[in-house]
């Protein structure tokens, strides 16, 4: 087990084993984290490297495989990292992990599967499984909008318009405010020292608000229009997504 000595300190360790590949293989990692205080600030998580990493250099940007595990940073980031090199790109899940935020151990597990399938475990629960491709941007989209593909102009998208049959009140307009009828000129109103005196307003009863033609179903209405779609050429697929050549050294940084 490690344990950090000093708090809001930054470490960096890391271990050589013998390198191996996972090709055709099932990928386990699996570790525990303890936080012992309620940290409001710190990543509980490892980085697992290929074999040519130089421990000495090791640092925040050194290429890594895999990274996993608990990161902590204020209440809005509470989460479990899983992150994969692919092509030099560095791609985060397309989920959102929540990880365990309180001061007791946690067993945290990441499988990868050579069907391109992973699943992620705390505590020997799954929180979280599903497809390497689809919840990670390995790889463009199967479709794509047809760039060729154009709205129509005379296509109508209004389920409702107005009745062109419907017609204001004559009477409709009347003013919001009016004048307090019952509203009486003080005795000792001055009109030198206070001015031209005028009735206190009110809201006037018979105010309507603004007038609107009523909703009547639209006979040109054709539903919301949808872009078609066409397969992406830039797209194509890899069966290796899972795949690392070599594993070398497991980190913290």
């Amino acid at each position: 087990g490690l344990q950090t000595s000093q708090d809001a300190r930054f470490y960096a360790l890391s271990t050589r084993f013998d390198s191996f590949s996972n090709k055709d293989k099932t990928l386990v990692i699996q570790f525990s984290v303890k936080h012992e205080q309620n940290i409001d600030c710190g990543g509980g998580y490892v980085k697992l490297f290929p074999a040519e990493l130089d421990q000495s250099e090791m640092h925040g940007e050194s290429e890594y495989n895999i990274m996993f595990g608990p990161d902590i940073c204020g209440p809005p980031t509470k989460k479990v990292h899983v992150i994969f090199q692919y092509k030099k790109k560095n791609l985060q899940i397309n989920k959102d992990i929540r990880c365990r935020d309180d001061s007791f151990t946690h067993l945290y597990t990441l499988i990868v599967r050579p069907d391109n399938t992973y699943e992620v475990k705390i505590d020997n629960s799954k929180v979280e499984s599903g497809s390497l491709e689809e919840d990670w941007d390995f790889l463009p989209p199967k479709k794509i909008k047809d760039p060729e593909a154009k709205k129509p102009d005379d296509w109508d998208e209004r389920p409702k318009i107005d009745d062109p049959e419907d017609k204001k009140p004559e009477d409709w307009d009347k003013p919001e405010h009016i004048p307090d009828p019952d509203a009486v000129k003080p005795e000792d109103w001055d009109e030198e020292m206070d001015g031209e005196w005028e009735p206190p307003v009110i809201q006037n009863p018979d105010y309507k608000g603004e007038w609107k033609p009523r909703q009547i179903d639209n006979p040109d209405y054709k539903g919301k229009w949808i872009h078609p779609e066409i397969d992406n050429p830039e797209y194509t697929p890899d069966s290796t997504l899972y795949q690392y050549d070599s594993f070398g050294v497991l980190g913290l940084d």
